[in-house]
């Protein structure tokens, strides 16, 4: 690695030399890597490529799913949400039985992987709802009953939180058209001070479409002003977990 001396100090690259700045003053070193074309096509790099195609997948399913579950994800606090779902369905991808390694796909393996992901890991939705959940499904629809509770007794309620909303979200992911539908069902926002009565959240499934389906509760924490819903600490302390998934037949 070589320094750079002298008045005139230099960044960015030049033929195969590359300049840059760093707490130890201006430095130079000299491109290196493999060629691309060399990856691609010598034999000694067939696991590479095995690799980079399944990134590839990994990648573009992950994406597909946090497109899905933006409506939950806009709400959650977690900045390492991402990572965390491209980690899960990576291990979805290397529990795919059917293809040989390099070929495995998210939308071939274990997708039962996904049940009980908290999408906030800083703020779990058995930790924030201590009330039991009661889920059925059948195959009109996905539905969670709510009890009646007082909220100050049932629910870890955030300093500054005035109100909190329940929502039932189901997507359907298509992962060869690289399509989605969701599907949300939400309870009116409620005050922290009133008692909360019963009720049941359904997220209809004909209304989603795909081959791989997700369902999930999330609870969000607002404070009301003059009719003007505000999020609570950046939503640090909402919380969401993929209750149910399914795979169509």
């Amino acid at each position: 690695m070589a320094k750079q001396t002298g008045v005139i100090t230099l960044k960015g690259p030049v033929g195969r030399l590359s300049f840059y700045k760093t707490r130890n003053g201006y430095l130079a070193r000299e491109k290196g890597g493999v060629e691309k074309s060399r990856i691609m096509n010598d034999p000694r790099y067939a696991r590479t490529r095995e690799n980079i195609r399944e990134f590839t997948d990994n990648a573009t399913s992950s994406k597909l799913l946090r497109d899905a579950l933006r409506p939950v994800i806009s709400q959650i606090g977690d900045k390492r949400l991402n990572l965390r779902i491209t980690q899960m369905l990576m291990q979805v991808l290397k529990s795919d039985e059917v293809n040989v390694r390099g070929d495995r796909r998210v939308k071939e393996g274990n997708w039962e992987l996904l049940r009980d992901l908290e999408l906030n890991a800083g703020s779990s939705l058995g930790s924030t709802l201590y009330f039991e959940l009661q889920t059925s499904n059948g195959a009109a629809s996905f539905d969670v009953q709510l009890p009646a509770f007082v909220p100050r007794d049932m629910i870890a309620i955030p300093g500054g939180a005035t109100h909190f909303r329940l929502s039932a979200t189901g997507v359907g992911l298509d992962f060869d058209q690289s399509t989605r539908t969701v599907v949300q069902a939400s309870a009116p926002v409620h005050s922290v001070l009133d008692a909360f009565t019963v009720q049941t959240l359904s997220v209809a499934k004909s209304q989603l479409a795909g081959t791989h389906f997700a369902f999930l509760l999330s609870v969000e924490f607002i404070q009301l002003v003059n009719g003007m819903e505000y999020a609570i600490n950046n939503g640090a302390h909402n919380a969401a977990k993929i209750i149910l998934v399914e795979k169509a037949a």
